[in-house]
């Protein structure tokens, strides 16, 4: 079915949990889980010159990841402080700054936005002006067969109707989960169940699908002449980090592989289980789970 190009654009940081770091990030978790699942996976972000910068670069490039489009600059390595409660929920807590609030798109990313299939961005990275500017451009830039994957994910207060709104206008698919579909609904100024109300943001957008997560209950897909409704796939929780990014992974090359809905939702869900089952949001993935 071909191996496709698929990058994350957006911020790359350390999750600081209690008793260790893992790295993480959206897009670059997004990047990885699409390298794991046999595409090629390019994070696009910026780091600071410093030991975590250090350590991130070792780190994805032994995870086989093409990391030619991370620039350094200034400004110090992110990170955010995560606490996970007793169901295994994350919350964040991140600094005022960071590297990737002043990305920049080095010579790689110029020529990674001319050959991707697919490219995910979220509103975190969009926080700052310097970066907004920058991943707006690369977006718009994008030619017009790749995807544009916006990945809401929001977080703290580091969003705002403009940046959603913006996002909304330039992507190919969404992908929301059930606490920020609320925060939608009400910018949109939308009322009723969520499929008809994902229908009509679908249908408002022009958008080739809509992923709709639920955490432990499942997921709904939408495209304009299918949908598809799962139940989600019991496991013991040890951290829900990344799980929601790995499931984009997984659906955006499902979707690129033109694989029926029930059985892209059916193959996201299984690896979103596995993932909340490891530590961290980067595991190793078993080869039974990959798409490509």
């Amino acid at each position: 079915m071909g191996n496709f190009l698929v990058a994350g654009i957006g911020e790359l940081l350390w999750d600081v949990l209690p008793q260790r770091e893992v790295l993480g990030g959206a897009p670059v978790n997004f990047a990885y889980h699409a390298a794991a699942l046999g595409a090629t996976g390019v994070p696009i972000s910026a780091i600071g010159k410093d030991r975590r910068g250090d350590a991130a670069l070792d780190l994805l490039g032994e995870r086989g990841l093409d990391i030619r489009a991370i620039s350094r600059v200034d400004q110090p390595t992110g990170y955010v402080a995560i606490e996970v409660d007793s169901a295994g929920i994350a919350n964040y807590r991140f600094p005022a700054e960071a590297a990737w609030d002043h990305l920049q798109l080095n010579s790689h990313a110029a020529r990674v936005a001319e050959e991707a299939r697919a490219v995910c961005f979220g509103t975190l990275a969009q926080r700052a002006e310097e970066s907004r500017r920058v991943i707006q451009s690369f977006l718009d830039g994008l030619p017009g067969t790749t995807l544009r994957v916006f990945d809401i994910n929001l977080r703290q207060h580091f969003y705002g109707p403009e940046v959603i709104l913006a996002s909304l206008a330039r992507c190919d698919i969404l992908k929301l989960n059930s606490d920020e579909l609320p925060v939608v609904m009400d910018l949109l100024s939308l009322r009723g169940e969520p499929e008809p109300v994902l229908s009509e943001i679908r249908a408002r957008y022009g958008l080739a699908l809509v992923v709709y997560t639920r955490g432990g209950e499942g997921s709904l897909l939408l495209s304009a002449s299918d949908s598809s409704d799962h139940p989600g796939i019991p496991v013991e929780v040890v951290d829900s980090i990344g799980a929601g990014d790995c499931f984009t992974a997984a659906a955006t090359i499902g979707f690129l592989q033109q694989r029926p809905l029930a059985e892209i939702n059916e193959l996201a869900n299984r690896l979103a289980a596995y993932v909340c089952s490891q530590v961290g949001a980067m595991p190793p993935v078993p080869a039974a789970l990959q798409l490509v």
